[in-house]
């Protein structure tokens, strides 16, 4: 428990910086809040940094480097190999919503199509959560969207 509530406010402590955060982009925004090296290098390996960085406005919810490390062990490296990245390109859509969705619109039971097709869901007892998920750290500003940092990579549905 003191360990996640320490990663959280790492996080947002990494990433309260609006003024800062609202110049850059999402992708810059990640890179630079440095507890999203995971993310960034999966964003890479499936060719989503120009879509990431483009007009937008994007929703992401974005896993910690320790989400992604809690995933079973070798997830990760068989994703970021070059033969699944369809399958890469769909749990990394699955975090990002077209439009900006801020915290304050978010309610009990709400559902969002993600990008990659289907449907996310919002709960809100004992602290916003989406798919299970923690929101640690909301409505961080990137000049393209929004950055809502989560716990736990989510996967869609197969």
């Amino acid at each position: 428990m003191i360990r996640r509530t320490f990663l959280a406010l790492t996080a947002a402590t990494a990433l309260s910086a609006p003024a800062f955060a609202q110049d850059m982009d999402i992708v810059d925004t990640a890179v630079a809040a440095g507890s999203f090296s995971t993310l960034v290098a999966a964003v890479e390996a499936a060719g989503l940094v120009e879509t990431l960085k483009g007009e937008g406005p994007f929703t992401v919810f974005a896993p910690t480097d320790a989400a992604f490390a809690a995933l079973p062990a070798g997830t990760v490296e068989d994703l970021l190999k070059p033969e699944n990245k369809d399958k890469l390109v769909a749990v990394l859509t699955y975090h990002v919503v077209a439009g900006k969705v801020m915290s304050t619109d978010l309610s009990e039971g709400m559902t969002a199509a993600t990008v990659q097709g289907a449907d996310i869901t919002i709960t809100l007892d004992g602290g916003p959560k989406v798919n299970g998920a923690t929101i640690s750290a909301p409505d961080v500003a990137a000049s393209n969207g929004v950055i809502h940092v989560i716990d736990a990579v989510i996967l869609p549905p197969m």
